[in-house]
């Protein structure tokens, strides 16, 4: 759900060479693309390259037209194509990963983490899981999308895990309270048991849900633990660890502040959905590339 959220446009001739044309298209116009482009060439084509590849499997794992077993068996086929990227074998249509796993010694690990988080999508559509639960979706599709991109910041790993694990969550968190009533129109709740059970809510089918008063509590029993992740990474960023870091400063703000436009907003029906300014995020880009 993180990736297929964000607008498209045409990508233009500035980024994303390394990935197939009809990919390229899906990448620009997004608050991804606004944070990534100030980056330096290699490392730049390297993001593309690793959200090209999220977007993909984001996209198999939310194809509502195909069966649940045809789905399973693309994504089988993806992690197979990673594998063989390790082996030296064929690669097939994850080739165009190569360039950045040889130049960022991009780990498998994290990339099958990825493709576990979206079967968890496609086994059975997530509807309000327990937070242990929830929080192991996000690692996957969130932290581990992070711990990839940390290399390719130039962080030492450590930091760089740390990093990932607190902004990813903080990102996804946020992602989810944005989006709850797209999420629910493709059939899935991410708002975990517990704060519904603490919102009084009785789910039953995510459109019924939806419509409960009783969302904006819920969702405000989430909202409190993407502040925090927001903290614990911006202190990490406030320490100025190794590291080409504009990108994942800009995501933090602009995601933090949509944060706090929500929690002003409230969740009640009907919701109106926010979205990050590309402007803001311009303005910060300079600021960051004048502070050095």
């Amino acid at each position: 759900m993180t990736y297929s959220t964000l607008p498209l446009s045409d990508f233009g001739p500035d980024g994303g060479q390394c990935l197939p044309q009809g990919l390229r298209a899906k990448v620009a116009g997004s608050s991804f693309y606004a944070g990534m482009r100030i980056l330096p060439k290699a490392e730049r084509e390297a993001m593309f390259a690793i959200y090209g590849f999220c977007r993909i499997v984001d996209d198999i794992a939310d194809d509502q037209q195909a069966p649940r077993d045809q789905r399973e068996a693309m994504l089988a086929a993806w992690r197979g194509w990673i594998g063989a990227l390790y082996l030296g074998g064929d690669a097939g249509q994850a080739g165009f990963l190569a360039p950045a796993i040889r130049s960022f010694a991009l780990e498998e690990a994290d990339f099958l983490a990825v493709i576990d988080g979206m079967q968890m999508d496609v086994d059975a559509d997530l509807r309000w899981p327990d937070f242990a639960t929830l929080d192991l979706y996000c690692d996957r599709v969130a932290s581990a999308v992070g711990r990839l991109s940390v290399n390719v910041f130039g962080m030492e790993r450590g930091a760089g895990v740390k990093l990932a694990h607190h902004l990813g969550r903080a990102l996804q968190f946020t992602n989810i309270l944005r989006d709850i009533d797209e999420d629910a129109a493709i059939g899935r709740v991410y708002l975990p048991r517990e704060a519904l059970t603490q919102a009084g809510i009785t789910p039953s089918t995510p459109q019924a849900l939806v419509q409960d008063p009783g969302v904006d509590t819920a969702a405000r029993w989430l909202a409190p633990r993407a502040q925090m992740h927001f903290i614990e990474a911006g202190a990490l960023l406030a320490s100025r660890p190794k590291g080409q870091l504009i990108a994942p400063r800009l995501m933090e703000e602009a995601y933090s502040r949509l944060l706090t436009q929500m929690m002003a907003q409230g969740w009640h029906a009907p919701r109106r959905r926010l979205r990050t300014s590309k402007w803001r995020l311009a303005l910060s880009a300079l600021r960051h590339l004048v502070a050095g």
